[in-house]
């Protein structure tokens, strides 16, 4: 099974397995760091079923959902009906489908560690975002469970903060900071014989 195919498949239930992963906090941290305004364009990476999304729209932002998953942005459709808000766009991490420098916030939540090269979407995510766009990135620390890979179809066991600091850097922002977000993603496997809770970081800068 594929990457997108597992997302398929789970994009029924993926409101309430996301509960049981990481929390609503995670969400208010990430957009609090930003500082978003009534008004300006948001585009939400990987959306899901649109976690990042739902306060976004709360919040008076026109937002931009993106996803690999046809059964996700269809969860997302069903879910957000006629709300005049939100444009949905099916497409890869490497061609976002998005014009250059369209968007003001980028958030990319849980979704950095299924891509299969980091670098180039956050170069992609950076290309999108107008001059002095904010960008941030919420994921998995490093870790040692190998069942996220086979279970969750995880392409990377989480990352070093060095790493995406300089990814960052690299893409062209400035002011990058990597901190731990105070919030763990956690997961048992399907044998009930391994559980892991892993730390999560929040990647912010701004394209200067």
């Amino acid at each position: 099974m594929s990457n997108k195919e597992y997302f398929d498949e789970v994009a029924p239930q993926w409101d309430k397995l996301r509960e049981t992963f990481f929390s609503e906090a995670l969400r208010e941290k990430a957009i609090s760091a930003a500082g978003v305004r009534f008004g300006k364009i948001a585009a939400d990476i990987g959306a899901g079923s649109g976690f990042i999304t739902t306060v976004l729209i709360k919040k008076g932002l026109k937002v931009i959902a993106v996803d690999q998953s046809v059964v996700m942005i269809n969860e997302m459709k069903r879910k957000f009906n006629n709300i005049s808000l939100i444009n949905y766009r099916i497409a890869e991490a490497e061609n976002l489908l998005i014009e250059n420098e369209s968007v003001d916030y980028v958030f990319a939540n849980m979704f950095l560690h299924h891509v299969e090269r980091p670098l180039i979407a956050i170069k992609e995510m950076v290309r999108i975002l107008k001059p002095s766009g904010v960008l941030v990135i919420t994921d998995l620390d490093e870790h040692i469970f190998k069942f996220l890979k086979v279970e969750h179809h995880d392409r990377w066991m989480g990352f070093k903060r060095n790493d995406i600091k300089q990814w960052l850097i690299e893409a062209g922002l400035k002011d990058v900071k990597v901190d731990c977000a105070s919030e763990s993603c956690c997961a048992q496997s399907n044998g009930g014989d391994e559980y892991a809770r892993i730390s999560i970081f929040l990647a912010l800068g701004n394209k200067g």
